[in-house]
């Protein structure tokens, strides 16, 4: 089982017998030989979906990397997923920005789009960029303009209910400007309404298949109501994404500017090249992020991050974990999706504050 491990001494050794304190190897680095035993595709917890499809591709035959970017296409064009692609939430401007990174562990690709509008799959965009380009990141006008070039866009990625979430956000901004809730009580003052919130909310998939090679895929429509032109990790290679093939794969979803100050996606693969597993080493990045908030505006009252950070990672031999910030301990149990054959599944990710409190 891939989660069965001893959660009271991964923080006690600091990955003492690979990685040096510093989270640099102690040894030199090894590469990981063994290969799957058999295809192994993991999601955030918002992939059944996107790993039912990608598994059922690369059993039959196909690349990682496309059959990755087909999984997650089913996420990007669902209208009901307001946080990927076509129906994401807007900026603070109504405009929907995506952002999308893919690594193509065989061929050492990459390619990645930031910002980009009116194309409901930016990850087959970023495919392009890899392919298709000799450079790796697209962004703004640039990147929506080589998109149309290939036939993507433009679209109206709003729909009516991302339309009206983001209005009320407007509306409900100030009660000094002059966008009025649409219903208000006879004070003038508006009626009493859910309150609303702001997320972040993205969808990662990796997949190594029976010959050991390996593809990741990130895509997401960033934070809710964000600056405009605002990027998070998604689009950063070694931020949002990073993929080695002689060693593996991590993605990330959650607070995209924690993860970007750290590049902990590139850090967890570097913790497994060293020779951690794939929990401990996403544990130890998130460690090096907590450890590393010193923002007041970023701290809960007892000094810990106010934020939530998701990894999700597979190592060459199809060893997988996913781990977030808190845990059962907090009653914020995150889960990831996990297809080794036949029907995807949910798995709970180990926590960091899980582990610290062990």
């Amino acid at each position: 089982m891939a989660n069965d491990w001893n959660r009271r001494d991964v923080l006690k050794t600091g990955l003492a017998a690979g990685v040096g304190s510093f989270g640099v190897p102690a040894k030199a680095p090894t590469v990981i030989t063994r290969q799957a035993k058999r295809p192994i595709v993991i999601s955030s917890g918002n992939g059944l979906a996107a790993a039912d499809k990608a598994m059922t591709m690369v059993a039959a035959g196909a690349d990682t990397l496309d059959a990755v970017i087909a999984g997650v296409n089913i996420v990007e064009l669902d209208p009901n997923d307001m946080s990927v692609g076509y129906g994401g939430l807007p900026n603070e401007d109504g405009v929907v920005q995506l952002d999308a990174s893919v690594m193509h562990g065989p061929t050492r690709r990459a390619g990645a789009v930031a910002a980009i509008e009116g194309v409901k799959t930016p990850s087959n965009v970023a495919q392009l960029v890899a392919y298709r380009t000799d450079h790796v990141l697209l962004v703004g006008e640039g990147a929506t303009r080589f998109a149309q070039a290939h036939g993507y866009g433009p679209e109206d990625l709003l729909t009516d209910h991302s339309r009206a979430a983001w209005l009320r956000w407007k509306e409900n901004l100030s009660d000094q400007d002059d966008w009025f809730p649409p219903e208000r009580d006879a004070t003038g003052s508006a009626a009493d309404m859910a309150p609303i919130e702001r997320h972040h909310g993205t969808i990662n998939c990796n997949a190594v298949d029976a010959a050991g090679d390996i593809s990741g895929v990130t895509t997401t429509s960033g934070m809710s109501y964000k600056i405009p032109g605002r990027a998070g990790d998604s689009p950063i290679i070694g931020a949002g994404l990073y993929v080695d093939n002689e060693v593996g794969a991590c993605g990330s979803t959650g607070r995209g500017e924690a993860n970007m100050v750290e590049c902990a996606s590139f850090l967890v693969v570097e913790f497994m090249r060293a020779g951690a597993q794939p929990k401990d080493a996403a544990i130890e990045a998130l460690a090096r992020i907590a450890d590393k908030t010193v923002s007041p505006r970023l701290l809960t009252d007892g000094g810990r991050p106010n934020f939530g950070l998701n990894f999700y990672c597979l190592n060459k031999a199809g060893e997988y974990a996913g781990a977030s910030m808190y845990g059962e301990s907090d009653g914020r149990t995150a889960r990831f999706a996990v297809n080794d054959g036949g029907e995807s599944r949910l798995e709970d990710c180990v926590a960091l504050y899980d582990v610290r409190a062990k």
